[in-house]
């Protein structure tokens, strides 16, 4: 098992990472540490449930437990969807030391992290990640939220976890789809802080789709490691924090404008990565063949690099204009400087902008 750790001061917590976690009888102790009180609340959904809901009770003996089993997907990443996870807390009595399991992907971890952060305003909880895209990404760091038909991740709050458990047996039962968007996620970490792993990565990208064990542990290993360094670092997004969004503000236009169902968040935001080194190509900073090693890549992890047909440069700069980074006003990117380094800036030419959106755009 390996370990990292986030830190935040007296808010930092362990991030655990190998093989066989949820067995409990080889692993009894582990999240007891991590649990104040005796109540504990496992949230989870309707596929990862018959999968490992069992396995993550053996964890818990001795505690109070219950489940809330929400229905899966990303259309179901609403305020309604919170509802359902306070109904069960206020039914069951739960109280302020109650903790709080997110055992599923990303959709399952932002909205418990939601209830966690608003339930008497504020308890305590544990993120226990079953996609790879969640085990490098959304389940660390503290950011939680829901999404509104208006725009995506809008509505939230940045809360901590106790304790990240990332057990890889759980990629094995990941279907292919989803398994490649988590693969979108760990590139990006490569290309905006960490050239070296992202030359890993283009060497080692047939091992990761694969599902290598060793591989995929070291790129697990090494994407937690570079975002709790920048979570360290700018905890609230108030600035270095912000690259971690690389794509994402084309991305969120592409899953609001496709209604949350039909695009995947990984396969949204790997199009947008190739439409902002597209246009960090065109403003001078990265080379043409670095755009063409990104497509490369992309496409070998069977990820789309190209943005839906039948939408528009008009429909992404509507939805970008709603992105959580747009401030007085001005629309912020980030773009790459070079590999393995990303700025976050509002000082780009509009009009490359608008040509960029214009020549990649099919409609």
């Amino acid at each position: 098992m390996l370990e990292l750790n986030v830190d935040l001061g007296d808010r930092s917590y362990p991030i655990f990472i190998g093989s066989g976690l949820y067995a409990g009888a080889s692993r009894p102790g582990l999240l007891k540490p991590y649990i104040k009180g005796q109540q504990v609340a496992i949230v989870t959904n309707t596929t990862v449930a018959p999968c490992y809901l069992a396995r993550v009770r053996s964890l818990l003996d001795g505690f109070d437990v219950m489940e809330i089993i929400l229905p899966d997907g990303e259309a179901f990443k609403n305020l309604a969807t919170l509802e359902t996870v306070f109904d069960g807390l206020l039914k069951a009595r739960h109280t302020r030391k109650t903790t709080l399991i997110a055992l599923g992907g990303g959709v399952v971890g932002d909205i418990t992290g939601f209830a966690a952060a608003s339930y008497q305003r504020g308890v305590d909880f544990i993120q226990i990640p079953t996609t790879l895209l969640s085990q490098v990404d959304s389940s660390v760091g503290g950011k939680t939220g829901v999404n509104h038909p208006l725009g995506k991740n809008m509505i939230g709050a940045f809360h901590q976890p106790n304790v990240v458990l990332i057990d890889t047996d759980s990629l094995n039962t990941l279907p292919d789809r989803e398994f490649s968007a988590g693969v979108a996620e760990v590139i990006k970490y490569g290309l905006i802080c960490d050239e070296s792993f992202y030359q890993w990565l283009q060497a080692n990208i047939e091992r990761i789709m694969a599902r290598d064990q060793e591989a995929l542990t070291y790129a697990i290993h090494r994407s937690c490691s570079d975002k709790a360094r920048v979570v360290a670092e700018d905890e609230k997004e108030s600035g270095l924090r912000a690259i971690l969004n690389l794509g994402h503000t084309f991305g969120h236009a592409i899953e609001t404008h496709t209604g949350y169902s039909e695009w995947l968040h990984g396969e949204a935001v790997a199009a947008g990565m190739v439409m902002a080194a597209e246009l960090s190509c065109r403003l001078g900073y990265i080379a043409r063949a670095e755009v063409q090693g990104i497509v490369a890549i992309l496409k070998a992890a069977n990820l789309p690099v190209e943005p839906p047909e039948g939408m528009s440069p008009d429909r992404f700069i509507e939805l970008m204009s709603v992105d959580k980074k747009v401030l007085d006003g001005k629309l912020r990117l980030v773009l790459l400087e070079q590999i393995g380094k990303a700025v976050v800036t509002d000082s780009f030419d509009r009009g490359v902008l608008d040509e960029m959106l214009l020549e990649t755009c099919k409609v």
